[in-house]
């Protein structure tokens, strides 16, 4: 009875420790098939790529900031320069059918969208950052999904910021992240993947 009782305790060590095993290796494994299918989404007609800035270290703006004047500005490093050219080539790689590139005006996500090298980049104010102004967010996101409306069939890529892609989404995004979304008919975007590009 005693060898029973120790034979299923050793069956229940083991299946547990197996269990163990497989979560680790699922989450080993799902960040670059949870990106697969981001790309699969955005391949997809009627989605867009919803995109936070390369990497620009620090926070916010410095006191005095002007649009139009990087030097007033945080902006990309080396490091996010090189980011946003592997983005663009990533989506040349898989074929993303971009039509129309929109950026805020701020010198890091314009810098970003110009180093993605997917066409000509257009200035888009409702995709400008409200980190200083959070009582915007609403109009803002407003305007972003009328924009998209406009677009009909053809597929964007919309470089923004993080305050305004987790307004629109829920979602707060790494430097760089993709944010695969899709308009629906009251006005709101629907999440359809997530691209984590580093």
């Amino acid at each position: 009875m005693h060898r029973q009782a120790t034979a299923a305790a050793f069956a229940g060590l083991a299946g547990f420790a197996a269990l163990a095993v497989m979560t680790a290796l699922a989450a080993l494994v799902s960040p670059a098939a949870a990106d697969e299918a981001g790309w699969a989404a955005l391949r997809a007609p009627g989605t867009h790529a919803l995109m936070r800035h390369a990497i620009a270290p620090g926070t916010g703006d410095p006191d005095g900031f002007r649009i139009g004047d990087c030097a007033t500005q945080r902006n990309l490093d080396e490091a996010g320069r090189a980011q946003a050219a592997r983005i663009g080539a990533a989506m040349r790689e898989r074929g993303i059918p971009v039509a129309v590139v929109l950026s805020s005006q701020w010198c890091r996500a314009r810098d970003t969208a110009d180093q993605l090298g997917l066409g000509p980049v257009e200035d888009e104010p409702a995709l400008n950052s409200f980190f200083d102004d959070r009582g915007s967010a609403d109009t803002a996101s407003r305007q972003v999904t009328e924009r998209l409306a406009t677009l009909d069939d053809r597929k964007a890529v919309l470089v923004t910021h993080q305050v305004n892609i987790t307004a629109l989404t829920g979602i707060f995004p790494a430097s760089g992240e993709i944010i695969v979304v899709a308009p629906e008919a009251d006005g709101r975007l629907a999440v359809r993947g997530r691209i984590r590009t580093d």
